[in-house]
């Protein structure tokens, strides 16, 4: 059924279409599915050249067993406001989608959507991997991301460290991301110059440079104008 779980006989159509050569794209239309669907579960069951449909059910019955076997989810969070847990991982679940779609990482979009559903916006580790059944590893690959970002920052609480969201998060981000987009505008114009400013390669790269530069100063520019206005 289109928008429920993959049955045998759509990982059957899986593997034929990457038989034939289709895309990842091909195959989700004619399953009407997500493409992102499709994608996740080739690359989860050996990629499209090793694809084979009965070790992915096979794969698919173990997981389910083993979700099974570990029992309920334990509660979202000891921060939930008296809200009730189920409307909380959805909203949290919706807005990994959001992110996920924007282009940020999955995993790094499940812990920052776990802590902007908590009232403190604020986690340890240890919290984070109770709160996502997921590896202590995991969390640590998904904050420094988000470090690297700008998105969260870290605090020293007693003998843990705790990933706090601020109120200057997406500022932070914003100038963050604008300091990625002048490194790339200076280096974009280095090689317009390296290239030659008049040939054609280097008119391309020089105008990237004029465009990233420009967007970087209109990005700079908002963000400083709102951060003022909200002070």
């Amino acid at each position: 059924m289109p928008g429920g779980r993959l049955t045998r006989q759509d990982r059957q159509l899986i593997a034929t279409g990457l038989a034939r050569g289709l895309s990842f794209n091909e195959i989700a239309k004619s399953l009407a599915r997500p493409t992102s669907t499709i994608t996740r579960e080739v690359a989860r069951n050996g990629g499209p050249n090793a694809y084979q449909a009965h070790r992915a059910q096979q794969a698919t019955t173990r997981r389910a067993r083993r979700a099974n076997q570990a029992g309920p989810p334990e509660p979202i969070a000891d921060d939930t406001g008296g809200r009730d847990p189920e409307t909380v991982r959805r909203l949290e679940a919706r807005f990994t989608e959001m992110l996920v779609q924007a282009g940020l990482p999955r995993m790094p979009t499940r812990v920052l959507a776990s802590l902007y559903t908590t009232d403190t916006g604020s986690l340890t580790a240890a919290d984070l991997a109770r709160r996502l059944r997921v590896s202590p590893a995991s969390v640590s690959k998904a904050v420094a991301y988000l470090e690297d970002q700008q998105l969260i920052r870290r605090e020293h609480d007693e003998r843990r460290d705790r990933y706090v969201l601020d109120d200057d998060l997406w500022y932070r981000s914003m100038l963050a991301s604008a300091e990625r987009n002048a490194t790339l505008a200076a280096a974009s114009r280095e090689a317009s110059e390296a290239l030659g400013a008049e040939t054609p390669a280097g008119i391309r790269l020089g105008k990237a440079a004029e465009f990233l530069q420009q967007l970087n100063h209109d990005i700079v520019e908002a963000a400083k104008r709102h951060h003022l206005l909200e002070r």
